[in-house]
């Protein structure tokens, strides 16, 4: 997903808007390099430049004639972490169907598939940290992120919206009264958005000299995620959820009505939350996804963890819209991004390789066991609610893997085993458009000798 998944976060209409991808940006970071080699390196994020102090020496290094402006250079562990998380993306849209194990969790628990989007928003984190490492107008780069993170919105609109419909269908358009307005662009707009403001805002100007310097130093965004979590949890467990129903169309008749009994207070399960309620009041039911990830559930699928047809006893609500990106489960998702920026404030402020990495290891581990504390004392990993266990927990997962990538790209420099995976991360939204929103499937079948069946992907084997 990008620059914004990715490049300092882009936004989508920007060219790679997630992987240039409204996620944060301000222009590309930079590598920021260590000084446990040969030289002491100073880079500055901003200009992209480095200029080397040889250690033991004494005095200034002469002036440097005048020379083209160097590139900037970007931090490859991050592009790489990128990449691998694009990958992950198509590996489970494809896959997921046939390897349930792959697929996303029909309710409680975490499996791979669960693991990419706060992936992307962990990376657009760390990418805005290296992005506003200085800001001298902060009126503009507010109104710029704003601008990325409508942009990006939109982008998501039309793509996740129900504008097109599908890889085998010629026709496109949607009824403004029924598009989805919510999707993974548009949280990764809204969690860039506010992460970026408190980057501008919120961040201190204390002198770094430990891990508790940092903390200091950006004590505000520690509270803004901490309220964030308060907040969450007191509507998850605090809103009462009175019963309700819905309807959907059904073959052979116009609609069908169904009846959901709640009443209840901090239930946590699929017909009765206060996440599905909240969309339900305010965005509309009509608005919401229609192919809820608990209809694959045992309570609900005979060929759970499958689609399958409905079990005889199925409860009402399995075939209830629900949106798995919804409004107050993408409260957790900023705290994601925030957990992100802080893990980018340790580029930013030190310089060393092994303290980088260790102040990346301690919170990582901090937050797994946190989670699977919380998970066994019942407030359970979920992705559609976003919980905080869940949310803890990919963040921590998060942190491990960025921390290993770091190890082997940019402190050993294996970079050629990654090259693959460097590309897509550099080219994370152009890939999610025209792959996993199947926009380029979508263009081939558009080309047809005849009939629409007889396209370019039968032609090659494919089929259409």
């Amino acid at each position: 997903m990008g620059d914004v998944v990715g490049n300092a976060g882009v936004s989508a209409a920007e060219g790679r808007c997630a992987s240039r991808k409204g996620a944060a940006a301000m222009g590309g970071y930079e590598l920021v390099r260590s000084d446990d080699a040969a030289g002491h390196v100073m880079v500055d994020l901003e200009a992209g430049r480095g200029c080397v102090f040889p250690k033991g020496g004494g005095g200034l290094p002469p002036p440097a004639p005048p020379s083209p402006a160097t590139p900037k250079q970007r931090l490859v562990s991050l592009d790489v972490f990128r990449g691998i998380t694009v990958l992950l993306m198509i590996l489970v849209d494809d896959a997921g169907a046939f390897l349930p194990a792959i697929n996303h969790s029909p309710w409680d628990g975490v499996t791979i598939a669960d693991l990419v989007m706060p992936f992307f928003l962990f990376i657009v984190g760390v990418a805005l940290a290296l992005a506003y490492k200085r800001v001298p107008d902060k009126l503009e780069a507010t109104r710029k992120a704003i601008l990325r993170a409508l942009k990006l919105f939109c982008v998501g609109l039309v793509l996740q919206g129900g504008f097109f419909h599908g890889v085998h269908s010629l026709t496109f358009g949607v009824d403004i009264k029924k598009i989805r307005l919510m999707g993974i662009l548009q949280r990764i707009a809204i969690a860039y958005l506010v992460t970026a403001l408190c980057e501008i805002w919120l961040k201190g100007d204390d002198d770094i000299d430990s891990g508790i310097d940092l903390l200091k130093r950006n004590r505000y965004q520690l509270f803004v995620g901490l309220a964030i979590s308060i907040t969450y949890m007191a509507f998850l467990y605090g809103t009462y959820v009175p019963d309700w129903e819905y309807q959907i169309s059904v073959p052979g008749s116009m609609e069908k009505s169904f009846f959901v009994k709640c009443g209840v207070r901090g239930d946590t399960g699929p017909g009765c939350n206060a996440v599905g309620m909240i969309d339900r009041k305010i965005l509309g039911i009509q608005h919401l996804y229609g192919r809820p990830v608990y209809a694959r559930s045992k309570r609900c699928s005979i060929n759970s963890p499958e689609n399958g047809p409905l079990r005889p006893d199925a409860p009402s609500w399995c075939q209830a819209p629900f949106d798995p990106e919804g409004l107050l489960s993408s409260m957790m998702a900023i705290v994601t991004c925030l957990i992100g920026l802080q893990y980018g404030h340790v580029i930013v402020h030190f310089q060393k390789h092994n303290e980088r990495i260790m102040k990346w290891l301690v919170p990582s581990f901090s937050m797994l066991i946190l989670a699977f504390s919380m998970d066994f004392f019942g407030m359970h990993m979920n992705k559609p609610l976003y919980t905080v266990s869940y949310t803890l927990a990919t963040a921590g997962a998060a942190g491990l893997l960025f921390a290993g990538i770091y190890t082997l790209v940019d402190m050993y420099g294996h970079r050629r085993p990654t090259v693959a995976m460097e590309w897509m991360g550099t080219h994370a939204l152009m890939i999610y458009v025209l792959i996993a929103c199947n926009i380029l499937p979508i263009f081939i079948h558009g080309f047809y000798w005849g009939e629409p069946k007889n396209n370019l992907l039968k032609f090659i084997g494919v089929g259409a």
